[in-house]
């Protein structure tokens, strides 16, 4: 199947009724016939649904349209993109265990990353995602490799192979965040990869109505190393032992579970990816290169012929390179006077709606970052992070040509 086919059509809905979209199970429990029943179900020796912190059938359609649109093993859908880059990472390491990660990372996450050092686990930053770089950095500690597929707001591309086949010579799994890439760009299990996140809140919503993360396994990486001793009792399940593991701890007693209704919308949402994505990302690519044409700001976008990325690009995601683009604007002064002068562009934090969005991250998603941390995730204070929407490509080149050029009059 096609791209656009496999969404509508690789995981079918199975309901006594007909419906075209799983129905909404907005239950908290799942009543059943016998004690015995319930016994079973709660200890999985029988299939069913017994909590929706646990299980729901919404929840598991969701889970199964992504699992299979990745050509993972299954997957866990998490109540925001954050909870899934927790539980993923923590359902692999321990106290003592160190993380490697680019630098060129959301703030959020490197917030979350500053966390980690409370439970004893050390992260190693790397400024560039390369085999080089990051063979350097491992050592008998190094349980796993983080990197953004795309980084945002950096917009650095990881050569994912590179990086999966250095990261299983030394025995430790790849953790993908697809999020900016998408899986309309890239199937990272392809390419060498062992879990993948992503935000669904973002493109796979698409149009920024509900929060919510998912965590796929690609069933490849083997936990059966003396490296990874907390999967002891897990390693029966073969490869299935991460979800496992997941599902049985961290993912259940934490509670990340997401919301029936969210997974609802993020089904519906997901079934226009394609098409949103095909319009979202020949937007940005036209965008901006008609910015770069611009006196007074410079522009990052990784489908660009003058981005270090561009080879990659082509190689990797088909040319196409996704939906952000950075500008900077010469100073903090213009960078809002650019933002407060657009007329369509929306002033919000988010990513992957079917609107632009533009937003400032020195003052807002980095905030929590030092001056030496945003910039190594390509922050600074001139920075403008745009979000490309699906509308008409002309609107946007003359909006943002005439907040450049200081003629728009709504600012």
């Amino acid at each position: 199947m096609g791209f656009n086919t496999s969404l509508l059509h690789n995981a079918a809905v199975n309901d006594k009724f007909g419906a075209t979209q799983p129905p909404i199970y907005q239950v908290s429990a799942f009543s059943h016939d016998s004690a015995e029943t319930l016994e079973k179900v709660f200890a999985s020796r029988a299939p069913g649904f017994s909590y929706s912190r646990i299980g729901n059938p919404t929840v598991d359609a969701f889970e199964k349209r992504i699992a299979a649109l990745e050509g993972g093993i299954g997957a866990a859908a998490c109540s925001s993109g954050m909870s899934a880059v927790t539980a993923a990472l923590l359902n692999i390491l321990q106290a003592g265990d160190e993380l490697i990660a680019g630098a060129g990372l959301f703030g959020g996450t490197i917030d979350l990353f500053s966390d980690l050092a409370q439970f004893g686990i050390t992260v190693k930053f790397v400024d560039s995602v390369t085999a080089e770089n990051v063979a350097a950095m491992i050592t008998e500690r190094t349980k796993a490799v983080f990197a953004e597929l795309i980084g945002n707001p950096k917009l650095d591309v990881v050569d994912i192979k590179s990086i999966a086949d250095v990261c299983h010579s030394s025995g430790i799994p790849l953790v993908a965040d697809s999020t900016t890439a998408t899986p309309y760009l890239v199937h990272p299990f392809e390419y060498g990869a062992d879990i993948v996140v992503h935000s669904a809140s973002k493109y796979i919503n698409g149009g920024g109505n509900s929060i919510a993360g998912i965590i796929i396994d690609s069933g490849n990486f083997k936990w059966d190393s003396g490296k990874f001793p907390a999967f002891g009792k897990y390693r029966a399940f073969g490869k299935f032992a991460y979800l496992s593991k997941l599902r049985n701890g961290l993912w259940r007693n934490a509670g990340v579970c997401i919301s029936p209704f969210n997974a609802y919308m993020c089904s519906v949402g997901l079934e226009t990816l394609g098409l949103r994505m095909e319009r979202i990302c020949s937007n940005a690519k036209a965008l901006a290169g008609h910015l770069q044409t611009l006196d007074g700001i410079t522009v990052n976008y990784p489908a660009l012929e003058s981005s270090p990325y561009f080879p990659l690009v082509q190689s990797q995601f088909g040319g196409m390179g996704g939906g952000i683009l950075t500008i900077r604007a010469g100073s903090r002064e213009k960078a809002f006077r650019l933002i407060n002068s657009l007329k369509y562009a929306l002033i919000a934090t988010n990513i992957g709606d079917i609107r632009t969005l533009v937003i400032h991250p020195a003052s807002t998603i980095y905030l929590h970052s030092d001056k030496a941390r945003r910039e190594q995730a390509g922050v600074y204070e001139d920075t403008i992070r745009v979000s490309v929407g699906i509308e008409d490509i002309n609107d946007l080149i003359t909006d943002f040509e005439n907040a450049v050029k200081g003629e728009n009059t709504n600012g």
